[in-house]
C-alpha cells in the first residue's frame, strides 16, 4: 500500500487506509442545514455541447450501471461476507470489494471512493478497510470501488488528461449497479470518499443530485480543481506529461479561467440536494484544512446542508479520532436514510 504521505498526482490525495485505534478524543464541529430550491438538472436544448473535460459534460452524460457480480470470497467475518466484485458501468468493467451483512436484506448500502494510490502499485480493495468493516458490521452493504485503471478494472488511456473525471463516473455507476441488486435497498445508498475520493464525492453530488441519500468526505481535496492541479501536477517533473495533456485539453488556469471553473465542483454547488458531512484535521499535511474551510463557506453561500467536523491536531489519516468520525458518519447517514 502507498504510504499515507505519498505525494499524489493530478486532482488527488493519498489514501490513508490505516487501522482504527481505540481512543476517541474530542473534536469541534459546526453545522449548517439551510436548504435551497432544487435546480434544474436538465441541460437547455439550445446549449452547445460542453467541453468533454468539464463537470457539465459529466452532467450531460447518460449513465448505465449493473451486472454486479461476486467473485472469490475472502476476509469474511461473523458479521458479514466479503467478496471480490465487478460491475459494468458505461461500457467499462470496474473491480472492487464488497461486504454484505449476514442476515436478511435488503440492506442500505455505501459506495466507498478511495484516495490516491499509484495505479502501478494499487491492488484490489487495498484501502478504506476500517470504513468497510465498521459499516458492514452496522448493517450496510459496502462496495469499495477500484476506479478505472486500478486493479482489474478496465483501462482508460484518457483518464489522466481528463483530470480523472472518469472516477466520478465510476462512483455513479457503482450506485446504479447496487440499485439493481436484490440484496440492496435501492432508495438507501450513500457515498463516502477519502482524500482524492472526497473530490469524487463533490463531483458526484453535483452531477447526479438525488442518486445518493447522503455523502461524507474525509480529509478531502479542494473543490477548486486549480488548487489540486497546482499542488500535485504543475511543476512536478514526473507529472509533466499529465500536465501537458491537461493543458492541451483546457489550457492553463491563468489563460483559461472559465475552463478551470468548469472542471471545479464548487462552481456547481447550487445543484446539490443531499446532506454532506466533511471531516478534516487541523494538522493535515497533504490536503490543507483551508480547502475544506473554503468548501464549507461556498456550500453555505449556496444554501446547502453541510456538517463540518474539525479535529484539532489530526493529520491526514486522522488516526486517533477516526473512531469518533466514523460513528458520526454512520449516524449522519442513518438519519438521512430514515
Amino acid at each position: 500500500m502507498a504510504s499515507a504521505t505519498a505525494t499524489p498526482p493530478g486532482a488527488s490525495g493519498p489514501s490513508g487506509a490505516t487501522s482504527a485505534p481505540a481512543s476517541t478524543p474530542s473534536a469541534t464541529s459546526t453545522t449548517s442545514a439551510t436548504p435551497s430550491t432544487t435546480p434544474s438538472t436538465t441541460a437547455p436544448a439550445s446549449r452547445p455541447a460542453a467541453n468533454p473535460v468539464s463537470i457539465q459534460a459529466l452532467i450531460d452524460k447518460t449513465y448505465t450501471g449493473g451486472d454486479l457480480r461476486l467473485g472469490t470470497e475472502r476476509g469474511s467475518t461473523s458479521a458479514y461476507r466479503q467478496y471480490y466484485a465487478t460491475y459494468r458501468g458505461n461500457g467499462l468493467t470496474i473491480s472492487g470489494r464488497i461486504n454484505i451483512p449476514r442476515g436478511d436484506g435488503p440492506f442500505p448500502a455505501v459506495v466507498l471512493a478511495h484516495g490516491y494510490v499509484d495505479v502501478d502499485e494499487y491492488t484490489n480493495g487495498e484501502t478504506m478497510l476500517r470504513e468497510r468493516d465498521y459499516l458492514a458490521r452496522q448493517g450496510y452493504v459496502t462496495l469499495h470501488i477500484d476506479y478505472r485503471n486500478h486493479a482489474q478494472s478496465s483501462k482508460d488511456p484518457d483518464a489522466e488528461g481528463n483530470l480523472r473525471l472518469g472516477y466520478t463516473e465510476d462512483a455513479i455507476t457503482a450506485a446504479l449497479a447496487l440499485q439493481k441488486d436484490s440484496r440492496v435497498d435501492p432508495d438507501r445508498i450513500a457515498l463516502i470518499g477519502r482524500s482524492m475520493g472526497g473530490g469524487v464525492v463533490y463531483n458526484a453530488l453535483v452531477v447526479k443530485p438525488g442518486l445518493f441519500k447522503a455523502a461524507v468526505a474525509y480529509a478531502p481535496v479542494s473543490s477548486d480543481t486549480v488548487d489540486n492541479f497546482d499542488k500535485w501536477t504543475r511543476g512536478d517533473d514526473e507529472r509533466s506529461g499529465a500536465a501537458a495533456r491537461i493543458i492541451k485539453q483546457i489550457g492553463t488556469p491563468e489563460d483559461q479561467p472559465r475552463n478551470w471553473a468548469a472542471v471545479s465542483p464548487r462552481t456547481y454547488f447550487s445543484r446539490i440536494t443531499e446532506p454532506l458531512m466533511i471531516h478534516h484535521g487541523t494538522a493535515d499535511e497533504d490536503c490543507p484544512i483551508a480547502w475544506s474551510e473554503e468548501t464549507v463557506a461556498a456550500l453555505k453561500k449556496a444554501g446547502k446542508p453541510v456538517t463540518y467536523h474539525v479535529y484539532p491536531g489530526q493529520r491526514h489519516t486522522m488516526v486517533a479520532q477516526w473512531p469518533l468520525s466514523i460513528r458520526r458518519s454512520e449516524a449522519f447517514i442513518a438519519d438521512a436514510m430514515g
